[in-house]
């Protein structure tokens, strides 16, 4: 379900690619916090050694939720697979590293949220979301949306470096969801 909110929010903001796309897009994370789903970048820093593959679990349930959305993406009439062609084409154009270097932080930002969220403090997720897209952090999971909802040719033409690239960044999300862990030691909370 985690992945539904996040292909619906990357619908959204397929569809205005702008400021307002952005804030509509913390409507994810919102339903993602208060239904308590499982989302890699809401989950990541706050794991335990050795649930290295429930984490991969949830991303591949997330993967697959964003698959269901990406299919709604292809019948609509907007021309959403153009925009998602468009944001990924310029996203692989940044580069491996610089695009791992990015996703560290989104991780940081969705950590941040989410420990205040658990709180009772919602208020970053409604800066945090719209913060991470405005500076072009990518991450995996609404990349996962993008990449599903992307023309079948432009797929088919980067294969390679879209896997490449997306390992780049599932691990990028990951360093920033437990920067703070490994800074200061334990959970962010």
């Amino acid at each position: 379900m985690s992945g539904v909110c996040v292909g619906i929010a990357g619908f959204g903001y397929l569809a205005t690619r702008d400021i307002v796309g952005s804030v509509l897009f913390a409507f994810a994370l919102l339903g993602v916090v208060h239904y308590k789903l499982k989302l890699y970048t809401g989950t990541a820093g706050f794991i335990t050694p050795g649930e290295g593959v429930y984490l991969l679990r949830v991303l591949g349930g997330n993967i697959l939720g964003c698959l269901a959305v990406a299919l709604l993406a292809r019948a609509s009439a907007m021309p959403l697979q153009e925009a998602a062609q468009e944001l990924l084409q310029a996203r692989l154009n940044v580069g491996l590293l610089r695009g791992g270097l990015l996703a560290i932080g989104c991780g940081f930002i969705m950590t941040t949220a989410v420990t205040f969220a658990r709180k009772g403090s919602y208020l970053l997720l409604l800066f945090g979301v719209p913060l991470f897209i405005v500076c072009g952090f990518p991450h995996c999971v609404a990349d996962a949306f993008y990449y599903l909802a992307a023309p079948l040719d432009f797929w088919c033409a980067n294969y390679t470096d879209i896997l490449i690239f997306y390992v780049a960044i599932v691990l990028g999300n990951f360093v920033g969801c437990n920067f703070y862990r490994w800074v200061m030691g334990g959970n962010p909370s």
